[in-house]
């Protein structure tokens, strides 16, 4: 099969899983082609074979697979990314999500070398962060080339009008298209300043409103409870849009307006058995861990306590 008709195979079926999301009937609708994570190589029968292995949701209230945003490592990957790779695959860890650092998304390997690198460890690179304003086609390029799902805009910070928020839209629309082309998806990931009510809008209303269906959100579980919203009314207000999304806890008892609370999975104040169960209910693809403050230890000791938190959590 032509590599462009995967690509739109692809496309077709997250449309699906977003409108069958929003009826919730996902499970009972899906053709066979649209059962796998969006993985798919450009083999037709590889979307199709490969189509249960890496879905993150087992449906029986526990997590088949989860990640783990890199930047949680920003502080040892740089100087071992081989290394620190490797333990998390030790941890559990079975999907990664980048981030661009001085070293690019692929730690000064090419993307096909760090996938490689990646398929040793039985690690799959579902997404990437990344600057959304300097060679994104290249980029969208690249991921489509190593099986990547999404590319996202890790942050695009408080506007000063609601015409300058429009402004965001279309910029969202134009990524979301250029990652159509290729056969992969676009997101925004949301910070806490998205769910205040500015120029008489809730920009984070006024964005899942608006853009159009390329484009989809991870949801910071942590940066939706520091902005004051509540993850469960936001998960269950747009159904099937929240496709990806941060488990990251915040501390009990830190100051609402308190944006460095991080502490690590299960210490903190977020009920992730509660949150989660609707995230899946809801048509969420992938489960991220970050972690961006270590109380208890390193970054490294962080990340093997969240996976192992995950890996017992149970939610039904």
């Amino acid at each position: 099969m032509p590599q462009t008709n995967v690509f739109r195979m692809m496309t077709d079926r997250r449309k699906f899983l977003r409108q069958s999301a929003k009826y919730g009937a996902a499970s009972l609708l899906l053709p066979a082609w649209a059962c796998g994570s969006g993985n798919e190589s450009a083999e037709a029968t590889s979307a199709s074979d490969g189509a249960e292995e890496t879905t993150p949701a087992a449906g029986n209230g526990t997590l088949e697979a989860f990640g783990i945003q890199l930047y949680t490592l920003r502080d040892v990957l740089p100087q071992d990314p081989k290394g620190t790779l490797a333990k998390l695959a030790d941890y559990g860890y079975t999907q990664i999500e980048g981030y661009e650092g001085d070293q690019g998304m692929f730690w000064g390997m090419e993307h096909t070398e760090f996938k490689d690198y990646l398929d040793s460890l039985g690690l799959t690179m579902v997404s990437s962060h990344c600057n959304i304003d300097e060679n994104f086609e290249e980029k969208a390029r690249q991921a489509a080339e190593i099986g990547m799902d999404y590319l996202i805009c890790p942050y695009i910070g408080a506007q000063d009008s609601k015409e300058a928020w429009q402004g965001v839209v279309d910029k969202f629309n134009d990524r979301g298209r250029i990652c159509a082309e290729n056969g992969i998806r676009f997101a925004y990931h949301n910070h806490g300043y998205s769910f205040e009510n500015v120029y008489g809008i809730v920009p984070q209303d006024f964005m899942m409103e608006n853009t159009d269906d390329t484009v989809d959100y991870e949801m910071d579980i942590y940066w939706v409870v520091t902005g004051g919203a509540d993850p469960i009314d936001y998960l269950n207000k747009y159904p099937g849009k929240w496709m990806l999304c941060h488990v990251k806890d915040r501390e009990t008892g830190a100051d609402p307006e308190e944006s460095e609370a991080s502490v690590d999975l299960g210490t903190g104040s977020i009920d992730f058995a509660e949150v989660l169960a609707v995230a899946q209910e809801q048509g969420m693809e992938y489960y991220i861990v970050e972690q961006e403050r270590y109380p208890s230890g390193t970054p490294l000791e962080a990340a093997e306590v969240d996976a192992a938190y995950l890996k017992q959590l149970n939610f039904g």
